[in-house]
């Protein structure tokens, strides 16, 4: 009889116990939903850019080439992409038509990795010469890549960055011109 009696009330401790835990973890939820339909939003603090490395033809390049311009188009793209390899072309269209309002177009290569695979090195300066994508091509390094590509899931991605090295904007995907032009025109605006 005494098992019985201590067998009920350990059931009746545990189901209180869950009760009381119910109810807390209830309310966390509704605070979640309170939080969240309040319209209250976390900013991201700013994160400015800072790296060096190499070009594709061996110059030495910094971060400091954001402050050539007010706006910087970083364009993340792999030999290997089409979508990367289609919307080039028009990329180095807008390094062009945008040269007098202080804004640049640069290239990383994500599927070279520092200078020593020459093979990929010749394949995208062949691409490059193709798609006539005449701006400076990154080549990837451990500095570049913590700098900017760690969070970079798919090619092509591209940022938008300010003279000071903030990133401002990032576009996964590929776009058309008129599309680039757009969202350029929008973020000078604002500069």
């Amino acid at each position: 009889m005494k098992n019985k009696f201590r067998t009920l009330m350990v059931f009746l401790f545990v189901i209180l116990l869950a009760g009381c835990g119910g109810k807390e973890e209830a309310e966390i939820v509704n605070e979640a939903e309170n939080m969240e339909n309040s319209g209250a939003v976390a900013e991201e603090p700013a994160r400015q850019i800072i790296f060096t490395g190499q070009d594709i033809e061996g110059n030495e390049i910094s971060s400091d080439i954001f402050s050539k311009s007010k706006l910087t188009m970083v364009n993340v793209w792999a030999t290997y992409c089409n979508p990367c390899l289609s919307e080039m072309p028009e990329l180095g269209e807008l390094a062009g038509a945008y040269e007098e309002e202080e804004f640049q177009v640069i290239g990383i290569i994500s599927d070279v990795m520092d200078t020593a695979d020459q093979k990929t090195i010749d394949m995208a300066k062949e691409l490059i010469t193709q798609t006539e994508a005449d701006y400076p091509h990154l080549v990837l390094n451990e500095s570049v890549y913590f700098a900017l590509l760690t969070d970079v899931a798919v090619v092509p991605t591209t940022f938008f960055i300010d003279e000071n090295g903030v990133v401002l904007d990032t576009v996964l995907g590929a776009m058309n011109r008129s599309g680039w032009e757009e969202k350029i025109n929008e973020l000078l605006e604002k500069e």
